[in-house]
């Protein structure tokens, strides 16, 4: 299960990102992360803008309104997105456990 925390009128949560796969989709949990994969490479920030749209769009909430606040370089990171609380977040993510 997604370990999901509230925090400044948002929530936290860890992603595990899989970029170059065939096509952008969120694979389910993985551990206490939520595990995603992008069709795009990991150059130029393209998988991190890929990851931003995928969980913006699972979220409901407007692509600015998600951001990675650690992990840049990473395949595993911390995302940040305001707007949504954790209970709504986590139900998003039980759907596709």
């Amino acid at each position: 299960m997604v370990r999901v925390t509230e925090q400044d009128g948002g929530v936290r949560f860890a992603v595990k990102v899989v970029p170059g796969a065939s096509r952008d989709r969120v694979v389910g949990a993985l551990g206490e992360a939520l595990k995603v994969a992008v069709s795009k490479p990991p150059e130029a920030g393209a998988a991190n803008a890929a990851v931003l749209a995928l969980l913006a769009e699972l979220l409901g909430v407007p692509r600015a309104g998600v951001r990675i606040v650690r992990g840049h370089a990473n395949a595993r990171k911390v995302v940040f997105v305001a707007g949504v609380r954790a209970v709504d977040a986590s139900a998003r993510f039980a759907t596709r456990e």
